[in-house]
């Protein structure tokens, strides 16, 4: 099975994209049969470029054994369209932006809300913690580790991404 490309894209890739690499690559490394594909994250505005993750989020992942502190946010570029086959929005506002960037492009791969793959969430956007308590933090990492795990399913049956007719995982 040829293994797959992911991009996990926020809005500033500060809280809620590098934690779903980080779940994604935990678990990848887990499952040798899916290894060698590509996991990464971005933002769709530049706001922190360069920077790391936000403290809270590190903090909150560190005790559910994640760790976020060697990655750094990006801002997604054209070029992400081509080199990642799953390209996967935290929510809709940032799915749109995802959306109107392909849309320039002209060509390459759709983009999805990650949560599609976790229908008992009973919500298709993870929320965005920054302005809120430690108890928004627990919350996204809880909805990002049932998504990630309904990823894993995907893959590992060999689903592809969404396609341009709606199809998908």
């Amino acid at each position: 099975m040829p293994a797959a490309s992911v991009l996990f894209v926020c809005m500033g890739n500060i809280c809620r994209s590098p934690l779903a690499e980080a779940v994604l690559r935990a678990r990848l490394a887990t499952m040798p049969a899916l290894a060698g594909g590509e996991v990464d994250s971005a933002g769709t505005h530049g706001y922190h470029v360069g920077a790391p993750p936000d403290e809270r989020m590190c903090r909150a992942a560190a005790r559910r054994g994640y760790d976020l502190t060697s990655l750094r946010a990006r801002q997604v570029q054209l070029a992400d369209f081509d080199r990642f086959g799953w390209i996967l929005a935290m929510d809709r506002q940032n799915l749109a932006v995802l959306q109107a960037l392909r849309a320039q492009r002209g060509i390459g791969s759709v983009p999805d809300l990650l949560l599609r793959h976790a229908p008992a969430a009973g919500t298709q956007e993870v929320p965005d913690p920054y302005y809120g308590g430690e108890r928004g933090f627990e919350q996204v990492i809880d909805l990002v580790e049932q998504a990630v795990a309904g990823l894993l399913v995907a893959l590992s049956q060999g689903q592809g991404p969404a396609t341009e007719s709606g199809a998908g995982p």
